[in-house]
């Protein structure tokens, strides 16, 4: 999903963006509307292909990890019982720490693919 995310993403022409800048758009405004919409279709499929993956995973991990409370339980399966149990507002907590982790492992993904500046030497 990232994959596909960010190569959607990079087709952006910045040159749009810049223009935008240069119009008065703050940083937020031009991101919100002129790259996100200008992304949509790849974020879509991201989202499509992320959401299919999610759906065979689940099943693996219920199945491979077991779902013993406090011992076995994952993030995932953790969700799934607060829902099950009518605990929204614990599941939703999960959910926020969830999407804090991915956009954590995300940027150290981005972090650690960043191509040294011709500056500096590569270790």
């Amino acid at each position: 999903m990232a994959r596909t995310a960010r190569v959607a993403f990079a087709e952006v022409d910045p040159r749009l963006e810049a223009m935008a800048r240069t119009l008065g758009l703050s940083p937020w405004r031009t991101f919100l509307e002129i790259t996100l919409p200008l992304a949509r279709r790849g974020l879509l499929a991201a989202a499509v292909m992320g959401f299919s993956r999610s759906l065979g995973e689940f099943g693996a991990t219920i199945i491979v990890a077991g779902s013993i409370p406090g011992k076995t339980q994952t993030l995932a399966l953790s969700i799934f019982s607060d829902i099950q149990s009518g605990r929204d507002r614990d599941a939703t907590l999960l959910v926020g720490v969830t999407v804090a982790l991915a956009f954590v492992a995300v940027y150290a993904v981005e972090l650690l693919m960043r191509r040294p500046s011709a500056g500096r030497e590569s270790a």
